[in-house]
């Protein structure tokens, strides 16, 4: 074999070992690219009928607890998303099965809905029950025409996760 048929053979394989080392290089930079990227926030979705949002949460740390000093600016926030629901649709209430089984409480305009957290993936709720009100007098007011629903995930006694979704009154339209 002549001299110059070696270089043209070494220098194929040694292109050959330059790709392979190039494309495990990006490889490799792919994944540490990824990895310094923020997970995505899990889901809460709502749905009525055929019809459903899902929102990010506004405050998540990786189900760590909130801090107290951050949970009522948390809470504050205005939903981004928002769904119609008309007297006799059902609301269903979808969340993360992390967030299930650590708890979760749903509170209308700040109050609580539920007495206890749920521990399901999802709840259904009567669609009328949110837009409902009393007056001071405890005597029946007009509808609301919107109101915010938050999702909490507790774990004793923390929130370790809030979303907000915002309802909207077919009815009151």
């Amino acid at each position: 074999m002549s001299k110059l048929a070696r270089q043209g053979r070494m220098s194929s394989q040694s292109r050959r070992g330059m790709r392979t080392a190039a494309a495990l290089g990006a490889a490799s930079l792919g994944l540490v690219a990824l990895s310094a990227c923020e997970q995505p926030t899990p889901m809460v979705t709502a749905t009525v009928g055929g019809d459903s949002v899902s929102t990010e949460a506004a405050c998540y740390d990786d189900g760590k607890a909130i801090p107290q000093k951050d949970v009522r600016k948390c809470l504050g926030k205005k939903a981004e998303k928002t769904i119609s629901v008309g007297t006799g649709d059902k609301l269903r209430i979808g969340v993360d099965p992390k967030t299930a089984e650590d708890g979760w409480l749903v509170l209308v305009d700040g109050k609580p809905a539920l007495p206890e957290p749920l521990k399901k993936t999802y709840y259904s709720f009567p669609g009328e029950a949110f837009f409902q009100q009393q007056s001071q007098s405890g005597q029946p007011s007009a509808p609301s025409k919107n109101v915010q629903v938050t999702v909490v995930q507790t774990s004793g006694g923390d929130f370790n996760g809030i979303w907000h979704v915002n309802l909207k009154n077919k009815t009151g339209e």
